[in-house]
């Protein structure tokens, strides 16, 4: 990602009052869904809030501890497991990273994101509609846990810069 990429761009993340509310939100879906949101659960979540882009695994292990150690990899790895499975994160298979749900709902939802592969922007979209999918796997004896699709192309500002 990026390499092809020789403009600038602004993948910000949250800060401040807004990453707060952002997991306040978080804790109380957690909480709705009985479920608790441990320190290091939280840490993972604000670490990819941050972002405002997906994070590959080993680098939220290199920045998890604020005092600059970092976290075993266990950690981060069972927090994201977590995540995912109340629908607060996602995994990005063709990139192998991780980013966070911009959805605030409680219910897990198909996730579609669009990714450029020059710059790396990744903004999560609506997904299609599920029932076809739903019905197709039924018929087919399987039931779906969770839906990803993910669509490769690049951005706005990178095909303005070209």
């Amino acid at each position: 990602m990026g390499a092809a990429c020789d403009h600038d761009h602004d993948h910000s993340g949250l800060k401040g009052g807004a990453l707060d509310r952002a997991l306040a939100s978080a804790e109380a879906r957690a909480i709705r869904q009985g479920e608790r949101m441990t320190a290091q659960r939280r840490r993972v979540l604000a670490l990819l809030l941050e972002a405002g882009e997906p994070v590959k695994a080993y680098d939220l292990i290199a920045r998890f501890g604020e005092d600059g150690q970092a976290a075993k990899p266990p950690t981060v790895y069972r927090a994201l497991e977590f995540l995912e499975r109340l629908g607060m994160a996602h995994r990005i298979a063709s990139i192998s990273a991780y980013v966070a749900c911009s959805d605030e709902g409680d219910a897990v939802h198909a996730a579609a994101f669009l990714i450029c592969d020059c710059c790396g922007a990744t903004r999560e979209v609506s997904g299609p509609d599920q029932g076809a999918m739903s019905a197709a796997a039924s018929a087919a004896g399987y039931a779906i846990a969770r839906t990803t699709i993910e669509a490769h192309g690049r951005c706005a500002a990178c095909r303005e810069a070209a």
